[in-house]
């Protein structure tokens, strides 16, 4: 299994894993609005290469609340053949490092606080998804001690680049 970051060359496999793993409809998530027109932070787009194709992959894009930068996980998925051998877990861990040595300060993400608590994820209850987002499922994570102490608001897309 190699582990890479992702290329343009690989985006539409990584597109077709997203839709195998995922219900019909996954683009109309309040998520995905956050991504309009935001390119992916590409450093940290990673994927778990076998013999037989991708096997796990992981993106991150660049948001904001009240004017504080952070990154948004998401999404991640394996493969139903390669799930339950701990590519996820592995994609996380990795890419959060490199976020942090890349000087990322907080990671935001929607989805189960019981899966995602084991890699320090915890409820933000003054951070506001997009609706429909069920608030119990906004989770964050801090890179930096206190990265979060006062960051409250609405999520929105990255700023700087819908200015471009």
């Amino acid at each position: 299994m190699q582990l890479l970051e992702e290329t343009p060359v690989d985006w539409w496999e990584v597109e077709a894993l997203y839709d195998l793993c995922f219900a019909p409809g996954r683009e109309a998530l309040s998520s995905y609005r956050l991504r309009d027109h935001v390119e992916p932070v590409a450093a940290l787009c990673l994927l778990l290469r076998d013999q037989n194709g991708i096997a796990a992959a992981i993106r991150y894009w660049p948001v904001q609340v009240a004017g504080a930068d952070l990154l948004l996980l998401g999404p991640i998925a394996v493969h139903p053949t390669h799930q339950g051998e701990g590519l996820g877990g592995w994609l996380i861990r990795e890419s959060l490092a490199r976020a942090r040595n890349q000087g990322w300060a907080r990671v935001l993400l929607v989805g189960d606080a019981p899966y995602y608590s084991r890699f320090g994820f915890a409820r933000l209850d003054n951070v506001v998804m997009p609706p429909p987002t069920n608030p119990a499922r906004v989770l964050g994570l801090e890179l930096v001690p206190g990265a979060w102490d006062g960051v409250q608001g609405d999520v929105t897309p990255y700023a700087s680049m819908l200015e471009k």
